[in-house]
């Protein structure tokens, strides 16, 4: 009874004007309703499949929310599936060591989310019984889930009716509002136009909006469940993007020594190593994690490789040389003979292939192990 009662009521309050409407805006308060109805409609038959709008369970929508800050959807599917599969609840990821945390975070990037996450997950299992708090504003206390995060979480999986606004929102609400908004001022909009009866559902309808069809680069216009209220039509205020800060280029070495080279299926060969490094505790950029050495340009080495690696804003060109060993059979034991002179590089620890796929390595590295057919 309390629910229902509830729900007429959440009801009630979206067929009601809101007196935070502005309306110097497109968005008048007669038109709040028919804003959310048709959002709605639309958001409920055109939304995409994506795994972790199939719950209400904290737990995953915490993790997609924390993976898909400043990364695509596309290159967060995978990633999701996997990490649920090592740590499917927060008592399992509380409970793991960091190092195999950042190891099925490999290859997504920004290292400090899942650092923050792995934080998190043991903070909710010390000092709140392993139980989500409910509500935003407690949300909030915990290490990595801002204001975003916690709107998102506290709208989706409990229907607090509490706006949320990302770089989607942001842009739908400037287009709609025919102005460049101040972060306080968009988070308003947000509030004021929020569906309390499906607030989650709202937040997400927005968000997708933003994504799919009022993109950043020629929106689709004809296809917007909300065209009759937006001022602009498409025409957004220009805002001056941050440009990149540079470009770099730098030398790695693939070290790979005990390999049959005859044989390419190294991950069963159980001999193969490779060298990797692991960068200092101390350093700001991913701490803790493996990679190949760097070097300088060698003179002799032959270029195996060459890649195009951003991290934050700064765009790499990664040459990449090869070293090598082969085990030459029918002797009593392997002899390994070298088939390149290596460079002298960084010092490093020489890893069993089959257990580079547990280290927490660096997107770069993983880029080139992959390229390089080691994992």
């Amino acid at each position: 009874m309390r629910a229902l009662a509830k729900e007429k009521q959440a009801a009630r309050a979206d067929r009601a004007p809101t007196k935070r409407a502005r309306s110097a805006g497109s968005i008048t308060n007669k038109d709040v309703v028919p804003f959310r109805r048709a959002l709605l409609r639309w958001y409920d038959l055109h939304r995409r499949d994506l795994p972790w709008r199939k719950t209400r369970d904290p737990y995953p929508i915490w993790l997609s929310e924390i993976m898909l800050q400043q990364t695509r959807v596309a290159a967060v599917l995978e990633h999701y599936r996997i990490f649920l599969q090592r740590f499917p609840d927060l008592p399992a990821l509380a409970a793991a060591s960091e190092e195999s945390v950042l190891a099925a975070w490999s290859g997504l990037g920004y290292y400090r989310r899942a650092r923050m996450m792995h934080q998190c997950a043991r903070q909710i299992a010390e000092q709140h019984g392993g139980l989500f708090p409910e509500n935003s504003k407690t949300l909030m206390t915990l290490p990595g889930i801002g204001r975003y995060t916690a709107a998102a979480i506290a709208s989706i999986a409990f229907a607090e009716p509490v706006a949320v606004v990302d770089g989607n929102v942001e842009r739908v609400l400037r287009r709609v509002m025919g102005a460049n908004l101040s972060a306080q001022q968009t988070w308003q909009h947000a509030q004021t136009i929020l569906a309390n009866s499906r607030p989650g559902d709202f937040n997400q309808a927005m968000m997708e909006l933003g994504a799919t069809v009022c993109v950043p680069r020629a929106p689709r216009c004809p296809e917007c469940p909300v065209r009759k209220w937006c001022a602009t039509q498409g025409e957004v205020p220009r805002v001056k993007s941050a440009s990149r800060q540079g470009k770099k280029q730098i030398w790695c070495v693939l070290d790979l020594r005990n390999l049959d080279w005859q044989n390419l299926d190294w991950r069963n060969q159980g001999q193969g190593e490779v060298r990797m490094v692991q960068r200092p505790n101390q350093v700001s950029l991913m701490p803790g994690m493996w990679e190949l050495p760097q070097i300088s340009e060698p003179r002799r080495q032959k270029l195996w490789r060459t890649f195009r690696h951003s991290i934050t804003n700064t765009d790499y060109t990664v040459h990449v040389v090869q070293n090598r060993s082969v085990r030459r059979r029918g002797a009593a034991q392997a002899k390994a003979v070298s088939v390149s002179q290596p460079q002298k590089a960084a010092r490093g620890r020489w890893i069993p292939i089959d257990h580079v796929p547990q280290l927490a390595l660096t997107g770069l590295s993983r880029k080139i192990l992959k390229a390089g057919g080691i994992i």
